[in-house]
């Protein structure tokens, strides 16, 4: 007879294996942060805005492989500061099942976007409700990809922009790949970098490098501290001596480095390492050495 137990603990070890398996793996198919083309009664006007109960969330905004965990984990260690794992607001979906269920929500003023809103904006509420804190961070990468949509969900939000030499990340995600394909990795980082650089243009955000954030983290959270309009804490520094959560594929950085409680030195861009001229460009833009100056 099978022992229970160990079928548990089978069925466990299974699933932690799937989920690292798709951690360091691509997408599967192009990154559905983006939203699909809208058809022509979606390019209706949209539904006004419903209140929010959260006004002013902050977004962190990167690319992934930029230090966003570790960016977490010290804004979570603030006694104001909740900065949960990644929250993947833009896969959370509302559906419309039956054809009447559009009109009677129209009658309410409301389209599926909104609903979703809506949506977004209670699960903020909640979490920040049961942290009993006052500042909720969302620190998803992808959320970079749909930033526009995030700004119409929140007019007041606020948003962090982290930045990380495009190389570093490139060779961040080359190393975690089983079998890494080159020209894949280069089009992903560069789909992450050029709505970082949109955001880092249109929106009214803090712009801060991983690079400084490991370099002098007293200096650059003060900084963050300001931004958010709270006092810094030197117990942010500390971060291994508080409770965070569990570090685990798809919820964010699940690495020794992270898990060792303690900032470290990024690893620095590797200087001979060749990059498509897009990067290179926006590398160059963002105050980075690169090897060959844009033209």
């Amino acid at each position: 007879m099978r022992d229970p137990r160990m079928s548990a603990i089978g069925k466990g070890l299974r699933r932690r294996g799937r989920l690292m398996a798709q951690a360091v793996s691509p997408p599967r198919r192009a990154l559905d942060a983006m939203p699909a083309p809208r058809t022509a009664e979606e390019e209706a006007p949209a539904a006004p805005r419903a209140p929010r109960l959260v006004d002013s969330p902050v977004f962190v905004l990167s690319s992934v492989r930029s230090g966003s965990t570790l960016l977490r984990v010290l804004l979570n260690s603030h006694s104001r500061i909740r900065a949960p794992h990644e929250m993947h607001l833009r896969t959370v979906h509302v559906q419309l099942s039956r054809d009447f269920t559009a009109d009677a929500m129209r009658a309410l003023e409301l389209d599926k976007d909104e609903l979703e809103h809506v949506l977004w904006d209670r699960l903020l509420h909640l979490e920040l409700t049961r942290s009993g804190k006052d500042v909720i961070v969302d620190k998803t990468p992808p959320n970079t990809l749909i930033w526009p949509r995030l700004h119409r969900c929140w007019p007041h939000a606020r948003y962090l922009v982290l930045l990380r030499h495009p190389s570093a990340v490139v060779t961040s995600l080359t190393e975690r790949r089983t079998d890494p394909d080159h020209e894949a990795i280069h089009a992903e980082v560069l789909g992450y970098s050029e709505k970082l650089e949109e955001a880092r243009r249109h929106l009214d955000a803090h712009v801060l490098t991983y690079e400084e954030l490991t370099a002098e983290p007293e200096r650059t959270t003060r900084g963050i501290c300001d931004y958010l309009g709270v006092p810094w804490e030197s117990s942010m520094l500390d971060y291994g001596s508080q409770d965070h959560g569990t570090f685990r594929p798809q919820l964010g950085d699940w690495s020794s480095t992270i898990r060792s409680g303690r900032i470290q030195a990024a690893r620095p861009a590797d200087p001979t390492a060749e990059l498509p001229y897009k990067l290179q460009k926006l590398a160059h833009a963002w105050g980075y050495p690169v090897g060959v100056p844009p033209r």
